[in-house]
């Protein structure tokens, strides 16, 4: 039971603050210098926007879905009309599960089912997960709203790992003691200090409010205003938060969410074992309101061929443009900076020039790469007289220099007098330094090598 929603782009669709809490919707723009038209670099994010276009949703059990075979249900509020039919042969009669992130304000509702409590007392679960394959920062509540009752016991939880592991985010139950042995408490109970704490509330689960509020919460907004305040005009405290506490960062940030219904709503203190169809689960619409994830590296976010994906700028790459691309390795990658508002700290990789040894020797970025050239073929070619300065190839691995030249192509005369100032490039610094040296030569006269990472 996966099912897959798509969309061409994510849209630009959330309302701004004003500029003085930064947009951090340009990457870069010109501007002239005394050295002439330049860019200037900014931090950078995708607008915010309606996530639920972009997921998969699965359900376990698979076959939780009411319809197969046709079920009748009665109303939780009137346990004596027991009319409504779920069959999944029939469109107006399915309740199937892309009916959670469908258009509302049809009238009727559509929305999806489970099969009724028929195998009680044995508990009456459902496990929906909703997965984007990619990292998500949240920006709005994320809100549920049932058809049936609101569970008396539910679980939200979320993963940053693509659901290998999972972490509660939140507890619901009519009783937090009795469900999870937790102190009720809500959001507002919270503080600065205590903000990821992990709570259980009452209050999207007691009581019967069928015709009144099906809705149930996890607070986004009311977190950020810990920072922002209550009507979040100060925006610049919470990207401060933001940009020096990756606990807080990682906290709104998701690849997956998982909703566990643990028990549907009764009605009562008592199950009614005599009409068992009066219990199911039934949501209409889920609300999960982010952006994509790129690190402050772009702003933009595209959906191609099921999968989402930043268009990084500032020199960097990957989903998330989370390293730099080839041949920008001049510093180490760096997530960008919300700070100083409005238009943040880029911190963009920077370009090395093939000839800019001493450039990697500083930042030497490819070290984990030991042996990177050793899996290529040709590192050097006599034929095509790479190694300079009357240097021979050997083995097309490294250039034999000639007496009073060093580097990884004999590039340079070697430094005269007591320093070792070039002897880091010669032939003899390759032994003390083979991961260095070989790595400059895979950029050098092999730069896709993947080992290295150019």
């Amino acid at each position: 039971g996966i099912h897959i929603i798509s969309r061409a782009l994510v849209a630009h669709s959330m309302q701004h603050y004003p500029a003085a809490w930064g947009h951090y919707d340009v990457c870069k723009s010109q501007i002239y210098t005394e050295e002439g038209l330049t860019w200037d670099y900014m931090a950078c994010q995708p607008e915010a926007t309606d996530m639920t276009k972009y997921l998969r949703v699965a359900l376990d059990p698979p076959n939780i879905t009411c319809g197969d075979p046709p079920e009748t249900y009665c109303a939780l509020e009137n346990p004596y009309m027991c009319n409504n039919e779920c069959d999944a042969t029939t469109e107006e009669l399915a309740h199937p599960p892309e009916l959670m992130f469908d258009f509302e304000g049809r009238n009727p509702t559509t929305f999806w089912q489970s099969t009724s409590w028929k195998k009680y007392p044995k508990p009456l679960q459902v496990n929906i997960t909703l997965s984007w394959n990619k990292t998500i920062e949240l920006t709005d509540d994320i809100i549920l709203t049932f058809e049936s009752g609101r569970p008396e016991q539910m679980v939200l939880e979320k993963s940053l790992d693509y659901g290998r592991t999972w972490t509660p985010y939140q507890f619901y139950a009519t009783d937090c003691l009795d469900a999870f042995t937790m102190e009720p408490k809500t959001v507002n109970d919270l503080t600065q200090r205590t903000l990821l704490d992990i709570i259980c509330t009452e209050d999207y689960s007691r009581g019967y409010v069928w015709k009144n509020d099906k809705t149930v919460r996890f607070e986004i907004k009311d977190r950020f205003a810990l920072f922002a305040g209550p009507r979040l005009h100060n925006m610049a405290s919470l990207y401060g938060q933001l940009d020096t506490t990756k606990n807080l960062r990682d906290f709104f940030t998701i690849t997956d969410l998982r909703i566990k219904l643990l028990k549907p709503a009764t009605g009562a203190t008592m199950v009614d074992e005599n009409n068992l169809s009066r219990y199911f689960y039934a949501i209409s619409d889920i609300k999960v309101q982010g952006r994509c994830k790129c690190n402050l590296h772009a702003n933009s976010c595209v959906f191609d061929k099921g999968k989402l994906g930043c268009e990084c700028e500032h020199n960097t790459t990957g989903p998330d443009c989370s390293r730099c691309k080839r041949h920008y390795h001049g510093r180490a990658w760096s997530v960008g900076s919300y700070l100083p508002i409005p238009k943040g700290t880029a911190n963009i990789c920077k370009y090395i020039s093939i000839y800019n040894v001493h450039a990697l020797l500083i930042t030497p970025s490819c070290l984990p790469c030991p042996f990177c050239f050793v899996s290529a073929a040709r590192v050097c070619d006599n034929a095509m007289l790479r190694c300079q300065n009357g240097g021979t190839c050997h083995h097309h691995q490294r250039c034999h220099c000639s007496p009073g030249f060093s580097g990884v192509l004999c590039e340079r005369a070697r430094c005269q007098g007591p320093e070792e100032c070039d002897d880091q490039l010669s032939g003899r610094a390759s032994f003390h330094h083979p991961p260095i040296i070989q790595c400059i030569t895979c950029f050098l006269l092999l730069p896709t090598c993947p080992r290295c990472g150019l």
